[in-house]
């Protein structure tokens, strides 16, 4: 697992949650990558992103081929407390 993926109390409790599955039958990087998320404007501290990954570790190699890849990836972002909150029903 890369990051902590948002547990489920977090998800089911956010504001903003997306999700994404990306799937591969083979891939590659030719150079290594270098990801980050960043939360800016309202996000509370408790807002968090990662992934569940198959057959692809969290440190990947340049020029290895994974085979049978799958990435289930996640954001989840609360507010803080007083902001929006006259948006809110």
């Amino acid at each position: 697992m890369s990051g902590a993926y948002p547990r489920r109390s977090l998800r089911r409790s956010a504001e903003i949650v997306f999700r994404a599955t990306v799937r591969a039958d083979e891939l590659r990087f030719h150079a290594v990558p270098d990801t980050s998320v960043e939360f800016t404007g309202d996000a509370d501290s408790d807002s968090t992103s990662g992934s569940v990954r198959t057959n692809l570790p969290d440190q990947v190699a340049e020029k290895v081929v994974y085979r049978d890849v799958r990435i289930d990836y996640a954001i989840a972002a609360r507010l803080r407390r007083g902001s929006g909150d006259s948006h809110r029903q």
